[in-house]
């Protein structure tokens, strides 16, 4: 149909309308005798349809081609999802064309076929073909001439969320090469607006609150809401929350010794745990589905790799003020073994229940029970950790020598056979990963098999620790879903959680519990405290330097939270020791921050873990969504959900209810 006739039949179209509106208000004048507001809502309809109908001649007189057209049809008839974008291939070459992909993170893949356009059907008549597209990274196109099976030409494009895009192949002047370019047709979403307003929303509730806090430590103020309260139970209210002034103590029998205070419990260890936490929490509860807030595919990090390597840290640091302030109540190191085999058990039993959940089906299977997990992981890495240090630790450091001149490391060579086992089971990880023999696969693969590696090793995913995991467990006693399918398409079980990686696990856990010595030997010098964590970290980091070569997949070993790599352990302990200086600063040195929110689910951390994963299901931290493809209304429920907790953790602070094993 041409653009005259088309014209036309729209004009006629919206003429019939216009006279149909036309005589129903005159119908309705006559017989039901409307008043003025009625006409004047009617007349308003009247022209909202004419201005309608003129929107849509304007969009179908303009200069449509035959292509544009059919790009429309196509798009009409495909759904996009969250993280798709709809490219539309048109094809002006005589032959088909065959279009494949790649995503630009995903280390040496073979290109995935996207689909196949035919060729142009007369000149000026290109073929046409409609598909959808992954937005979190780039992604490189490759188009191959279906005839001979030649490479046409390859493009690097980053697509936008929900956007339209049109890819043209032209002719090249006769050569076997084609010109292809990318148009955006329509302009794709923000999707990273909602996450942009969410932290601007608790960023400035976070200064209101603080604001807030300091205003209220004014007299004058404090005398406001006293007389507003017209209660002394306002002033008791605002002295607890600020903390009572000081009196002088009353004069005692001077025969009687003072009773020793307790010692002060570190608020920055409780509020790093508690940050560690709420984030895992949030990425738990799907982290508003935006790609950095899952697990990396394979080699790399994102803000969810971070934060369970924190945890173990703060962990590690726990145990080594536990264990003191244990051994100087005058508990023996057989009684403290005990309780550390008892509480290792009910950790590992916790974890095996939470993460098989079989609520309707009755009991548990033995069949596709999954062993690995992440409360596990942090019952071995606890009893190792804690029996290391049992057996080294000291119940009084006030009577060691401080003028030698080894005491600059007193806080490592007093501890020294604990180094020992941990260094000894560092070289049994390089040694199993670099030199045990795996069947069908390289010795010392790192990779994540499946199309990654050009396709050569599809079965190697993990290397040494995948084949480990499957022969010591059994491959329906492990993760069935790795995130390595995301990326690198794997067909067989993967645990990130699994026995080899569970060495290094220890190391970090380890690597706390040297931060907790530091703070116990140098308790009363701040300074000299976050000097050593400092210098802690920038040794961590130099090492993940050398064993990463500073890139992402090019290094010895990559940082790689899947196989909890040597590098992965570095570089998040590195990061946990600046945290823990920043933490230690502002909370405990010049108490700036108080730890709130983060102090209480950090002073509730088992609870608060365990009932995020058992009630993850259960209103109001989940309920049907209206738009299930919105990032706005995912991170909306997960957020809600990981401020119940916070709320929740804080209810049981006030409370005075921890659940401690």
């Amino acid at each position: 149909m041409s653009k005259q006739g088309r014209k036309k039949e729209i004009d006629v179209h919206y003429g019939e309308k216009g006279a149909k509106e036309k005589h129903k208000t005159h119908s309705s004048v006559v017989e039901e005798k409307l008043t003025k507001r009625e006409d004047m809502m009617t007349q308003l309809e009247n022209n909202n349809i004419y201005i309608v109908g003129v929107v849509v001649v304007a969009v179908f007189v303009a200069p449509l081609t035959a292509e544009s057209k059919l790009a429309l049809h196509h798009r009409k008839h495909l759904a996009l999802k969250m993280d798709e974008a709809l490219l539309t291939v048109s094809n002006e070459l005589n032959s088909s064309v065959l279009v494949s992909w790649k995503s630009e993170r995903c280390y040496q893949c073979l290109y995935q076929q996207l689909g196949k356009v035919d060729g142009a059907s007369s000149p000026g008549q290109p073929s046409t073909a409609s598909f959808t597209v992954k937005t979190q990274h780039a992604v490189t196109l490759q188009l191959n001439n279906t005839s001979n099976n030649n490479e046409l030409c390859n493009v690097q494009f980053h697509f936008g969320e929900h956007g339209n895009y049109s890819l043209w192949i032209k002719n090249l002047n006769g050569s076997a090469q084609a010109n292809c370019s990318v148009v955006t047709d329509a302009v794709p979403l923000n999707s990273y607006i909602p996450i942009l307003v969410a932290f601007f929303v608790f960023v400035g509730l976070a200064l209101m609150f603080a604001i807030g806090k300091r205003i209220m430590r004014f007299d004058a103020v404090k005398r406001l809401v006293v007389r507003i309260g017209g209660s002394m139970e306002t002033e008791r209210l605002i002295n607890s929350e600020l903390g009572s002034p000081q009196t002088e103590a009353p004069l005692t029998d001077n025969i009687l010794p003072p009773p020793q205070s307790p010692r002060k419990r570190l608020r920055s260890l409780d509020t790093f745990r508690g940050i560690a936490l709420v984030i895992m929490v949030f990425v738990n509860y799907g982290g508003g589905r935006y790609w950095f807030f899952r697990h990396e595919s394979w080699n790399g990090l994102t803000v969810a790799d971070l934060v369970f390597p924190w945890f173990v840290f703060v962990m590690g640091t726990s145990i080594a003020l536990s264990i003191n302030s244990l051994l100087r109540a005058g508990l023996t190191r057989g009684s403290l073994l005990r309780k550390i085999v008892w509480r290792s058990i009910q950790l590992f039993l916790i974890g095996v229940f939470i993460i098989n959940p079989n609520y309707c089906q009755g009991g548990l299977s033995w069949e596709n029970l999954r062993i690995p997990g992440v409360l596990q992981r942090l019952a071995f890495s606890y009893l190792v950790v804690a029996s290391l240090d049992l057996m080294v630790a000291r119940g009084h450091l006030d009577v060691l020598q401080t003028d030698a001149w080894w005491s600059p490391f007193l806080d490592v060579l007093l501890y020294w056979p604990a180094w020992v086992v941990v260094l000894l089971l560092e070289v049994l990880w390089l040694s199993l990963t670099f030199l045990l023999p795996v069947p069908d696969c390289p010795t010392g693969y790192l990779g994540p098999g499946g199309i990654g590696d050009m396709g050569l090793y599809a079965n190697c995913t993990g290397g040494a620790a995948g084949f480990l995991d499957r022969w010591l467990l059994g491959e329906k006693h492990i993760y069935q879903t790795p995130s390595s399918r995301v990326l690198y398409l794997t067909q067989i079980p993967y645990d990130p959680e699994g026995v080899l990686g569970s060495i290094n696990s220890v190391l970090m856990a380890f690597l706390g519990l040297q931060a907790g010595k530091i703070i116990l030997h140098y308790r009363d010098l701040p300074t000299s405290i976050m000097s050593r964590f400092l210098i802690w970290g920038l040794f961590m980091g130099v090492i993940s330097a050398v064993l990463t070569r500073c890139s992402t997949d090019q290094g010895f070993i990559p940082v790689n939270k899947n196989l909890w790599s040597l590098s992965y352990v570095t570089t998040l302990a590195c990061f946990a020791f600046v945290l823990l200086v920043l933490v230690y600063y502002t909370v405990d040195v010049k108490k700036w921050w108080s730890g709130s929110p983060f102090y209480y689910p950090g002073m509730n951390s088992i609870l608060v873990y365990v009932g995020h994963e058992v009630f993850e299901d259960y209103f109001p931290f989940r309920w049907r969504m209206v738009d299930s493809q919105s990032h706005t209304e995912h991170l909306i429920q997960n957020l809600f959900a990981t401020c119940c907790w916070i709320f929740i953790s804080y209810i049981l602070y006030r409370k005075k209810i921890f659940w401690k094993i």
